[in-house]
């Protein structure tokens, strides 16, 4: 599982690096052709991690409520972040991955609720669902690499 781990951090990483130079004006913009902006993308992931992982596992995720409401699957873009909201989101996107390795070595997934992905992957376990949100993570990357084109 370590290997796992270690790809999720480094594709956070790589997120990052795409966010910088961008203006808080540019990580808002959604180019024609696209449903969101990379603003919605890089919550979505702190997201869809946090309800993967915990939720599923029955344990409270580690992200505001809010955050979730704003940018869980089926949603689109309809909060503008402050800088400081954003640096927070980006704080939580780099920071949880640790967390959530040392939760998982603490064993504290206990229980897991079968959950059916939109890909068809059926989600049994939390080490499949630390998987399959790497190859999540890796599909948004390329679409905020695509977003940042039309910047």
């Amino acid at each position: 599982m370590k290997e796992q781990f270690d790809v999720l951090r480094k594709s956070r990483e790589l997120v990052i690096k795409e966010l910088e130079g961008l203006t808080m004006e540019q990580i808002h913009k959604t180019p024609e052709g696209f449903k969101n902006n990379i603003a919605w993308n890089v919550a979505h992931l702190v997201v869809t991690q946090q309800l993967l992982h915990y939720k599923l596992s029955g344990l409270n995720p580690l992200c505001p409520d809010d955050l979730i409401e704003a940018h869980k699957k089926g949603t689109s873009p309809t909060k503008t972040f402050t800088k400081e909201e954003f640096e927070e989101v980006k704080e939580l996107l780099v920071g949880l991955p640790n967390t959530l390795e040392e939760d998982f070595e603490a064993g504290i997934f206990e229980n897991y609720q079968e959950y059916p992905t939109s890909t068809g992957f059926v989600l049994s376990s939390i080490e499949n669902a630390i998987a399959f949100n790497n190859f999540h993570e890796g599909i948004h990357y390329g679409i905020i690499r695509s977003i940042k084109k039309f910047l």
